[in-house]
């Protein structure tokens, strides 16, 4: 089964919205150009988490867009997800690939290459590292030095994905590092026309 890409804007969602206006942002959000969806929600119980999710996964799946869950391994298979984001507080990738032989595995490396090197070995399908700057969904992360990306890209061969505090106008200096995708959470979600931040997002990887 072959699996789907991660390339370019990574939408991952905010926590706190009703079912009918998270699935009215992530319309946007794909209409104007992210290919991937990330389902974050830290406070909810299971059974919305499971709603919401399901709902999702459906409107991905009509968009042709991947769908990944954060933290949670049992939501992803019970929701035929594409994949997986594991933290450090989570399952580790071997756990996960047994579960979901056949689905993508993300792992988040923080500022940690070594950590990254390894999930390459275990077979995670894609990293990432951050936070790339200041960011107000973890207030208490150290940014990560570009340079850092720079050598992860240089150093994995799977996918590389920036995500925290990133902005439409600081987004274009961790593309240029060489990162496969940027992930988004506020910078995406409060804009007043979130399609059209989705589509300048977007655009930042077809400039050369």
């Amino acid at each position: 089964m072959k699996k789907k890409k991660i390339k370019g804007l990574y939408a991952i969602t905010p926590d706190g919205l009703s079912t009918e206006l998270l699935l009215e942002k992530v319309r946007e959000v794909i209409a104007g150009g992210a290919r991937i969806i990330q389902y974050r929600n830290k406070s909810d119980d299971i059974a919305h988490r499971l709603w919401q999710a399901d709902a999702l996964a459906a409107l991905a799946k009509a968009q042709d867009a991947v769908f990944i869950i954060n933290d949670s391994i049992d939501l992803a298979w019970s929701t035929n997800a594409d994949g997986v984001h594991l933290g450090k507080d989570d399952s580790d990738v071997a756990a996960a690939r047994r579960r979901l032989p056949y689905k993508l595995i993300g792992v988040s490396c923080y500022g940690d290459l070594e950590r990254a090197i390894e999930a390459e070995k275990l077979g995670a399908d894609y990293v990432a590292f951050g936070s790339a700057f200041s960011s107000s969904t973890k207030p208490n992360a150290s940014p990560v030095p570009l340079e850092l990306y720079q050598e992860a890209v240089r150093r994995l061969s799977i996918p590389i994905v920036a995500i925290g505090g990133i902005k439409i106008d600081n987004a274009k200096q961790v593309i240029d590092t060489g990162v496969d995708a940027i992930a988004v959470i506020s910078g995406l979600f409060e804009a007043d026309n979130i399609r059209a931040r989705a589509e300048c997002f977007s655009q930042l990887f077809e400039i050369g």
